[in-house]
């Protein structure tokens, strides 16, 4: 008999089906037993006697069933829809008990337990929606850019040298040489403008980062854009709020189950999505709030982010904030620095409820700008060889920006840590699972 899922139970009303998945729940209450098999789909709920559940003595939850019975019309059911009539049969068989339990409403499990097992933890259903929502937003993403003639690519992720000056790399013995961890893939995507104008790449990066935090993970998962022929940053917002919009759309239209088991709602995206000055934004902080360690300031702490997000919220009644102008000083040195105030950038970040989001800005595109710069910092000039070559050659005013995928989940969610919203968390002490 072929396979029916929890979600096509409605077709087969007063109809003889099988269907297969793990045991996720068993209420037993003598002559009336309720069984819950859990598929990709949902659950299936069967009413069984107790002499059907003989195959199952002995066994565990999560252990793999089939069962076979006949679809009834239930609103008290999962669903709506139950089995009745049933033979149950064992496909894999489970005698080790759950580290904690699934069938629970929400994860009771401590989260370092939680992580410790997430191979099991991720089945819970609530786990399931978020990894299903972080899909979601790879897909609205690709979905969104395709649909603006975008290219899709994949660079390397072992480099002969750092991207961006400041951050920590990974080492890697690369056959008796030095290579690196991509930090991000900077470099390759400028360099793709130079061939398909538009180009994106969703991926893995790394960051030796000694953080500890809730906001902080050394590998994750960046959406990353770079598009040529634009006329400033401004450009490249415009471009992202298009982004973030598509986004959120395709979360809506596809994803609603998985957001209301979470209790999550979508963010209120005001258009254009407000922006401030660096420093504009920590005078305001300054007289609106009291802070004391903002102006003058070459970038923004969690805190100060924070107090940007209330105030977007309170003043725009939005849960998005651009802010620009970032200093030279603490951006990489292919960025575009801003003609009208020597000193600050043609850059920006992009605030998510008072978290940030996105970098991204205007970046340099004339070969004689980009040597200019690098002296000026004091890079050897070597390891970037490769990446000037594309310059040398005609590259148009460019720019673009990176998302990082599970702190974007983090605060659309309302999660407490960025781990949750990790498949399988790198951090300063976790290796495994």
């Amino acid at each position: 008999m072929k396979r029916t899922l929890a979600a096509e139970l409605g077709a087969h009303v007063g109809e003889r089906v099988c269907v297969q998945g793990w045991l996720h729940a068993l209420r037993k209450m003598g002559d009336v037993n309720f069984l819950i098999v859990r598929d990709r789909t949902g659950l299936i709920q069967a009413v069984t006697a107790e002499t059907d559940l003989k195959p199952l003595d002995g066994l565990q939850l999560e252990t793999v069933v089939q069962v076979e019975g006949e679809v009834v019309a239930s609103t008290a059911a999962p669903g709506g829809y139950e089995l009745y009539h049933n033979v149950v049969n064992v496909i894999s068989p489970v005698t080790t008990p759950l580290p904690f339990s699934l069938h629970k409403n929400r994860i009771r499990a401590s989260q370092p337990v939680f992580l410790d097992h997430a191979v099991i933890g991720h089945r819970h259903l609530q786990q399931r929606a978020v990894l299903r929502l972080a899909a979601g937003v790879m897909r609205g993403f690709r979905e969104t850019l395709h649909a603006r003639d975008f290219v899709e690519i994949q660079t390397p992720k072992l480099v002969a040298s750092a991207t961006e000056s400041g951050a920590n790399v990974f080492a890697v013995d690369y056959f008796g040489q030095k290579a690196y961890l991509a930090q991000s893939p900077q470099f390759y995507k400028q360099i793709m403008v130079g061939v398909f104008e538009r180009v994106y790449e969703i991926g893995p990066v790394f960051r030796a980062e000694p953080h500890s935090t809730i906001r902080h993970i050394n590998e994750y998962v960046s959406l990353d854009v770079e598009f040529g022929f634009i006329e400033n940053h401004f450009t490249v917002m415009q471009m992202l709020t298009e982004v973030i919009r598509g986004i959120l759309d395709h979360l809506q239209i596809n994803h609603a189950a998985d957001l209301n088991m979470l209790n999550a709602g979508l963010p209120t995206l005001v258009e254009p999505i407000p922006h401030i000055h660096i420093t504009d934004a920590q005078r305001m902080l300054t007289d609106r709030y009291g802070v004391t360690d903002a102006i003058g300031e070459p970038d923004l702490t969690p805190e100060h982010e924070r107090l940007l997000g209330r105030w977007a919220q309170e003043t725009f009644k939005s849960d998005y904030l651009f802010v620009v102008g970032y200093p030279m000083v603490k951006r990489p040195f292919y960025t575009y620095p801003d003609p009208e105030r020597p000193g600050y950038s043609r850059s920006f970040d992009l605030l998510f409820r008072g978290m940030e989001l996105v970098t991204g800005g205007q970046r340099l595109h004339r070969y004689n700008d980009y040597i200019a710069a690098a002296t000026e910092r004091g890079y050897n000039l070597a390891p970037f060889e490769t990446y000037f070559e594309a310059f040398k050659h005609g590259m148009p005013p460019h720019g673009g920006f990176a998302i990082g995928l599970e702190r974007f989940l983090t605060q659309l969610l309302g999660l407490e840590n960025i781990r949750m919203a990790t498949l399988f968390p790198r951090d300063m002490n976790r290796l495994t699972p």
